[in-house]
């Protein structure tokens, strides 16, 4: 009974969504009043977007790897996600002998379909909100550890009551800066295998030059399949498993759309910070991304260095490459738009009128030096802050420190066995080493160390730096490393066959990377207490922010769970400095293949197409696929609320209907992550009839249209 009144308040509450700002759970969907969707064109019921009994559209959208989206297209496990989602998984199963990133991949029948190890999706069955139960045992008097060790035992609690014994995996998150809770019960299937993908040459056309930027005349799918046992079980990869079949697939749209049609997007968006206060973004825009951009050049340079020397490298670290890249000019453009936007500004209007509210007197004791509280907080911890991007850098692209590290305690472990125990861990010990020194350049990673160091040195104060890094002779460290047990597979080997724990502990690249390791612990625990306050205040702050405005219906922050977001086909101001082909200036909504063909720039490892493609388009042989205004589409704006981690999400028409996949962002509104704009925040997508089209035309894959459901 008690889920049967939920589901009539859901449904009397939805229809009252409005078409506007925020990301959105879909429980949450109550809180909202505004615009009736039915009449922006929105022809679904509640139910059919939202139920834990029946199948849904829920039920088509997965997160894809852990850091991005797809959704089921057929009732055989066939999904869509974004080449860019799927290009680490392309790139290891590429060599250069069969190169899926250069010359793209088509599994003409199942047993072709190539498994990704490693890759799995993840479906939500349910979610609840536990807000009144876990904050019924926490109060603001209580110490942070306290107050962690709280919230650690109900999450555990949570998890073990949803877990039915392990078939579903619980995930227990807090909103709105720790004021709330819900959790989350998902499904993990972890058979997952490559069916296609276009060449890169269309997947990326475009590269970093038109990277967050309209217009735009990228073909950013690919195609995989999940597969699950006998009984439709999530099951490792076996090859006796057999296609999935979903609770719900997406019939496809043939009808395309024009501006001012309804768009909805259901995805899994990474991380926001929109109730990031002034000082936080100050220091952000001045201290943080600054660092960031910085050091993510520098090892793009590094490894652009090696990359153009040889085509394996150029397969191996593409993925890494891509992921920096994506970010660097993210970040990049993150500060250019703050600063062209005003947004600071923005924020302090915003905190000038809530003090105005918290020092009335029935608020002041709780809220009115919150604010005074948070500037303070920050300024404690710029510097460190600002560390701390060039350590994250440096750890991430730097992979003889992390080698070392995590390496060099399963060594010394292995070392310390006895015979019996040695042969027991070889195994797996073997295995990991295959792992970790797959696809590795070690002079690529020796002169990364090196570089990555040495900035380090250069921009980190001695007041917050790592003493071990900061006293390291940064010009020689490749050199320390080549001599170390971690240089490369044949050395960790010798030591496996020949384990000797003096050596190991007298290894120079390990007694490093461990005082590193060491250094950053101890940094955390030196600014522990602040760090403390500061996630205190932010969480008071909020708090008091909803209660100042309570005619505002505040969605929480992004945090990598299942969200709703609504808007509609939208156009986008022209700009002088970019390159128009193809369109024209009523109909900037969308981009067409002439316009993508007019900017192919042959021997240009951005911007040329194959020659394949440049057949096909001028045969125009576009089929069902061609627009009914005659053009073929490839990509088209919406005004959907999206962030990282929503890439290859859905985009749905008022049936549900899917009309293409969200790749991308607008440079003009790089601080959405921060703020919403509402005139210039876009999202970017490919048309799925593009899709289609390349799967059918220029992959000679049409077999897998057949399996799906086309709305003409």
């Amino acid at each position: 009974m008690k889920r049967i009144f939920l589901l009539l308040t859901f449904m009397l509450s939805f229809l009252q969504l409005k078409a506007d700002e925020g990301m959105w759970l879909l429980s949450m969907i109550k809180r909202l009043n505004g615009v009736d969707l039915k009449k922006d064109g929105l022809k679904l019921t509640p139910e059919e977007i939202y139920s834990v009994n029946n199948s849904s559209l829920k039920d088509a959208i997965v997160q894809f790897g852990g850091g991005c989206t797809a959704e089921m297209v057929s009732k055989e496990g066939l999904l869509f996600t974004n080449h860019h989602c799927g290009y680490g998984n392309i790139a290891a199963l590429s060599t250069p002998e069969k190169d899926h990133l250069t010359n793209g991949f088509w599994a003409m029948k199942k047993s072709e379909e190539l498994p990704s190890k490693g890759l799995s999706v993840r479906f939500m069955v349910r979610m609840d909100d536990v807000s009144k139960r876990i904050n019924a045992k926490l109060n603001n008097n209580m110490s942070a550890e306290e107050r962690n060790d709280i919230i650690s035992a109900e999450y555990k609690l949570i998890q073990a009551e949803n877990s039915e014994n392990g078939k579903y995996t619980v995930v227990v998150r807090d909103f709105y800066n720790g004021n709330e809770f819900y959790y989350f019960v998902y499904q993990d299937f972890k058979d997952v295998r490559l069916v296609g993908t276009p060449p890169n040459a269309l997947g990326k056309f475009g590269g970093d030059t038109d990277n967050w930027e309209w217009p735009r005349h990228t073909v950013d799918f690919s195609v995989f399949r999940v597969y699950a046992d006998a009984n439709g079980n999530p099951a490792e990869y076996s090859p006796s498993n057999v296609p999935m079949k979903p609770k719900h697939s997406l019939p496809i749209s043939l009808k395309g759309y024009k501006p001012g049609d309804f768009a909805m997007i259901l995805g899994f968006p990474g991380r926001t910070n929109r109730f990031l206060t002034s000082y936080g973004i100050e220091q952000m825009v001045t201290k943080d991304y600054p660092a960031w951009v910085e050091a993510s050049k520098m090892a793009m340079d590094v490894m652009k260095k090696y990359m153009d020397k040889d085509q394996a490298t150029k397969i191996d670290y593409a993925s890494q490459y891509a992921s920096v890249a994506n970010y660097w000019k993210n970040r990049q453009g993150t500060i250019d738009a703050v600063n062209k936007n005003g947004t600071i500004a923005d924020k302090r209007k915003l905190e000038g009128k809530f003090e105005t509210w918290a020092l009335l007197p029935e608020n002041e004791a709780m809220y009115g030096a919150v604010l005074q509280e948070i500037k303070s907080n920050i300024s404690q911890t710029s510097e460190r802050n600002k560390e701390r991007n060039y350590s994250s850098q440096l750890q991430r692209n730097a992979k003889y420190i992390p080698i070392a590290y995590q390496l060099g305690s399963v060594l010394k472990t292995y070392a310390d066995q006895d015979e019996a125990g040695k042969v027991a861990m070889k195994t797996k010990v073997t295995d990991q080493i295959d792992r970790v020194y797959d696809k590795l350049n070690v002079k690529l990673e020796g002169e990364m160390l090196n570089s990555m160091v040495q900035l380090y040195q250069q921009r980190v104060g001695k007041d917050v730096g790592s003493p071990t890094l900061l006293a390291a002779d940064a010009k020689n460290l490749s050199t320390m490393a080549f001599a170390s047990i971690f240089a490369n597979k044949e050395s960790v080997m010798n030591f496996v066959n020949n384990p000797d724990r003096l050596k190991i502990d007298a290894d120079p690249l390990m007694k490093m990377a461990n005082a590193f390791v060491e250094d950053q612990k101890l940094s955390g625990e030196k600014y522990s207490k602040i760090d403390d306050a500061l996630a205190k205040n932010s969480r008071i702050f909020l708090d008091g922010l909803r209660k100042s405005q309570p005619e505002t219906m505040f969605y929480p922050d992004a945090n990598s769970t299942m969200r709703l977001t609504t808007g509609k086909i939208t156009t986008l101001p022209e700009r002088t400095d970019r390159n128009y082909a193809g369109i024209k200036e009523k109909d900037n909504y969308y981009t067409e293949i002439n316009g993508m063909v007019a900017k192919h720039k042959k021997g240009d490892e951005e911007f040329e197409l194959p020659q394949r493609f440049l057949d096909l388009v001028k045969k125009k042989d576009f089929g069902q696929y061609k627009d009914k205004k005659g053009f073929m589409p490839v990509n088209f704006l919406s005004d959907n609320d999206i962030t990282g981690g929503n890439s290859g999400s859905p985009v749905l028409d008022g049936d549900g209907n899917l009309l293409g996949l969200a790749f991308d962002g607008n440079s003009e509104a790089l601080s959405g992550d921060i703020i919403f704009d509402p005139k210039l925040q876009k999202t970017i997508n490919v048309d799925v009839r593009m899709v289609l089209w390349t799967i059918e035309k220029y992959g000679n894959a049409g077999h897998l249209i057949s399996e799906m459901v086309l709305v003409k």
